[in-house]
Order: structure tokens, then C-alpha cells, then sequence
């Protein structure tokens, strides 16, 4: 089975580069074995989106926020092992609305 890839666009012109290249940094540390790679891409216009194998996982425009690295770590790990622990990064987060969107389907 092949390794999933992540991917994190974010804005260039707002210069998010650095707060991407550190959420890479957080899911590379706390996956190193699980993830084939964690792809830092540029993009405009305000975004940084996560993806997980092309899935958004999470959005800053539609959350209205930026995510928790805690956050991302959850999210991943429920797609790679959803009993695995991750230590105080399993503490409850509220749902983004990308989550919210898709459980109302």
C-alpha cells in the first residue's frame, strides 16, 4: 500500500510560508513513518489549505481560522490509524467546517 501524501498550499502574498514550512515540520516529526512526503505548495489569494491524499482537510477561509498543529495531527491520524495515540496532542479540538460540512452529507 502506498503512503499518503499531504499537501499545504498557502499564500504567498501573505507570506505564509514559514507557518507552512513549521505545520510540515510538526506532521513530518509525528509521522515520519507513515507519510510518503508533506508537500508545501505556493497559492494566493489568503488561502492555506490542507490535503490529505487530494481530501481538504482543512481550509483557513472556510474555518475562519488557522489550523492547530494538534488539530492537523488529529485529523491525519484518524485517516492513518484512528487508535494510535498521540500523547497531549489527543486533547478534544472543536470541529473545523470542512469536518462539519462533510458529516452533514
Amino acid at each position: 500500500m502506498q503512503k499518503p501524501i499531504v499537501e499545504i498550499t498557502f499564500c504567498t502574498q501573505c507570506r505564509w510560508l514559514l507557518r507552512a514550512a513549521w505545520l510540515a515540520q510538526e506532521l513530518l516529526t509525528t509521522f515520519e513513518a507513515d507519510l510518503a512526503s508533506v508537500n508545501l505548495c505556493p497559492g494566493s489569494g489568503g488561502n492555506l489549505d490542507v490535503r490529505f491524499n487530494d481530501e481538504l482537510i482543512f481550509s483557513r477561509k472556510l474555518a475562519g481560522r488557522f489550523p492547530e498543529a494538534k488539530e492537523l495531527k488529529q485529523l491525519i491520524r484518524d485517516r492513518i490509524d484512528p487508535q494510535r495515540a498521540l500523547g497531549h496532542s489527543d486533547t478534544p479540538v472543536k470541529l473545523t467546517q470542512v469536518q462539519s460540512h462533510a458529516s452533514d452529507d
